[in-house]
């Protein structure tokens, strides 16, 4: 359904004239470098990384909320970053985000009702009475129950975890197929987060959605992701299926990942591989691989040679000299 190649994405850095002038040069934010993926229809690919791996730029690229420095976004056969902008207007009901923050999201000064009718108005589905019955039966299906009473409050009037759910009624309101979840949970307590996971499942049931799941968060993916890329400083370092992720995983960041994960079993002890130092400078990026400062496997020649991606398995891929030799 969704193929991204080799996309790019540089935030040029502000800064004074003085100084650019004496510097001869712009600066960057490297933040996403030369990534790749796919996503099959009705799988979910996690996407996940720590805060700062650009995680929430690439999903924003994908659905062309921002546009990329370079690089292909191939939705169904469709080149999105070369749609002109009514085109990519009548696509927009198709492919749908939830944001992380619901507060942020929501407009104050609009009553929920109108909020996730909202979309239905912009691409002008049904008429009045038809959209009307269109909200009253998404906020039922998000468990916003009684929706009339619902359908007249205001965001301010709800909880975080009421919030979250008007915003994935808001996304699906249109039947999209394909949605991109900017951790979508994140913000929620482990028992809201949970019935928001279950529920995020059984409308992808119900609606056949594709989902790239965002989240810095590993554990959550395995509740609902079929497959994994995981991103470092804007890069894609290792990808594969929950099972070969979780299980096994190859990449040293990964496996760093892998170890903050909380056991709840006391008794069964497990190795914490924590990184050392701080992620690095996305402006000043390190030369060859960019976990190289930071890895306890370091080699000569991970400081001045970018990594190739090594394939593993039909569905395994990896980036790291460790499987380059």
């Amino acid at each position: 359904m969704l193929e991204v190649k080799n996309l790019v994405k540089h935030f040029p850095v502000r800064e004074s004239f003085v100084k650019t002038l004496l510097t001869g040069k712009k600066k960057f934010v490297h933040a996403v470098n030369n990534i790749s993926f796919n996503i099959k229809e009705g799988q979910t690919l996690g996407l996940v990384g720590e805060s700062g791996s650009g995680k929430t730029t690439t999903g924003r690229l994908v659905l062309r909320l921002i546009e990329p420095t370079s690089g292909s976004v191939v939705y169904r056969k469709k080149d999105i970053t070369a749609l002109d902008r009514e085109s990519l207007r009548k696509l927009r009901k198709e492919i749908q985000i939830i944001f992380q923050d619901p507060l942020a999201a929501l407009n104050p000064y609009m009553k929920v009702g109108d909020a996730v009718r909202h979309p239905l108005d912009i691409h002008g589905i049904g008429n009045k009475k038809e959209r009307h019955d269109m909200v009253l039966d998404m906020l039922s299906r998000v468990n916003l129950e009684p929706t009339s009473d619902f359908f007249k409050r205001y965001p301010r009037e709800l909880s975080g975890g009421q919030r979250q759910r008007v915003v994935i009624a808001r996304a699906l309101i249109t039947r999209p197929k394909f949605v991109v979840a900017d951790e979508a949970v994140a913000m929620l307590d482990v028992s809201v987060r949970s019935q928001l996971l279950d529920l995020m499942l059984k409308l992808k049931e119900e609606f056949n959605l594709t989902y790239l799941f965002i989240t810095h968060d590993l554990a959550t993916t395995k509740y609902i992701c079929d497959k994994i890329a995981v991103m470092y400083l804007g890069t894609i370092v290792e990808t594969g299926s929950f099972e070969e992720i979780y299980k096994e995983p190859a990449h040293p960041y990964t496996k760093a990942l892998i170890s903050a994960v909380p056991e709840p079993d006391p008794d069964l002890k497990k190795e914490k591989l924590i990184p050392k130092g701080e992620v690095p400078n996305a402006v000043e990026l390190p030369s060859g691989c960019f976990f190289h400062p930071r890895c306890p496997y370091m080699m000569d020649k991970c400081k001045t040679e970018e990594p190739p991606e090594i394939k593993l398995s039909e569905t395994r891929t990896v980036k790291c000299h460790l499987f380059n030799r």
